[in-house]
């Protein structure tokens, strides 16, 4: 069996990946105040202490994973003859997939007998988080590591991503809006309605005036765009908003009939929250396309 590895940008809750075998999560490092934490639950801030933070006011930035980090968990596996699929956080969000192709060529390099197969998820959060499930399920069902990283990158176009956050001041901090914007948005309580986009990139689809009008947008989305929604699993993820977040679970439920065992509930870690903010709301499932 091939060993699947993933960066802790996928969002996957400490009790699914427990009972994976064969499976690492590589932790990303994030710095709020003066303190740099690895992006491990029970090693660095929970998710209450961390949101809280940011709601005071702190900021927090993150670092990519170098190639180094990469080398040291990739080689002992292939060493021993095990192949490797590495599914890792968008190259349109962060340098870590370049910093595993720079890995990728210098153990190349070695010869060694297992073999490397990377994929870009062009994902974040859950949404990375749903490629690295469906990339278990396909091993499970028997796929080597290079059929199984073919097929993520064939049904990559369909992994559609769909959040909107509670504060424009996140976003514009990481340059995913204009100060004018967020300044404005804020004072006339807008609430953007986003999407990664083919290119992994972060895109602004929809405004709307109201929280509640921003979530009910969140379930058009993925009434319009899923495909087989009584058949697979579909991620919500939230940043200290769980309430929320069940509401949204009930509305898709009722209006598109994904049953309430095929939701997969997770938090938003400090990675991608540190630039999300608290309060967004995140859904990610299978569809016709990104949308």
């Amino acid at each position: 069996m091939f060993a699947i590895i993933t960066d802790s940008c996928a969002d996957l809750r400490p009790d699914y990946v427990a009972v994976q075998s064969d499976f690492v999560v590589v932790p990303m490092h994030y710095t709020i105040g003066t303190e740099t934490y690895p992006d491990v639950p029970g090693q660095g801030l929970d998710a209450t202490e961390f949101y809280r933070r940011l709601s005071g006011g702190e900021s927090a930035s993150t670092a990519q994973i170098n190639p180094d980090t990469l080398i040291g968990v990739y080689r002992p596996l292939l060493e021993k003859g095990k192949d490797v699929l590495s599914i890792l956080l968008s190259s349109g969000l962060s340098g870590t997939y370049q910093s595993s192709m720079m890995a990728k060529e210098m153990l190349d390099a070695e010869n060694l007998p297992g073999k490397l197969y990377l994929v870009d998820s062009l994902s974040a959060s859950a949404g990375e988080g749903l490629m690295v499930h469906l990339a278990l399920q396909k091993r499970a069902e028997g796929l080597d590591a290079e059929q199984t990283a073919k097929w993520l990158e064939e049904i990559r176009p369909c992994v559609a991503h769909w959040f909107t956050v509670d504060d424009l001041y996140f976003l514009k901090r990481g340059g995913r809006c204009s100060p004018a914007a967020a300044f404005f948005g804020t004072l006339i309580s807008i609430k953007p309605v986003l999407h990664v986009d083919d290119n992994g990139k972060l895109i602004a689809r929809d405004k709307v005036r109201r929280r509640s009008g921003a979530l009910r947008g969140l379930v058009d989305r993925v009434e319009n765009l899923i495909e087989n929604p009584k058949k697979q699993t579909v991620f919500i993820s939230n940043a200290a908003c769980p309430e929320e977040a069940e509401k949204v679970r009930a509305l898709i439920h009722q209006r598109v009939g994904v049953p309430m065992d095929r939701f997969m509930m997770s938090s938003i870690g400090p990675t991608v929250g540190s630039h999300a903010g608290p309060g967004t709301i995140a859904v990610f499932f299978l569809g016709k396309n990104r949308g």
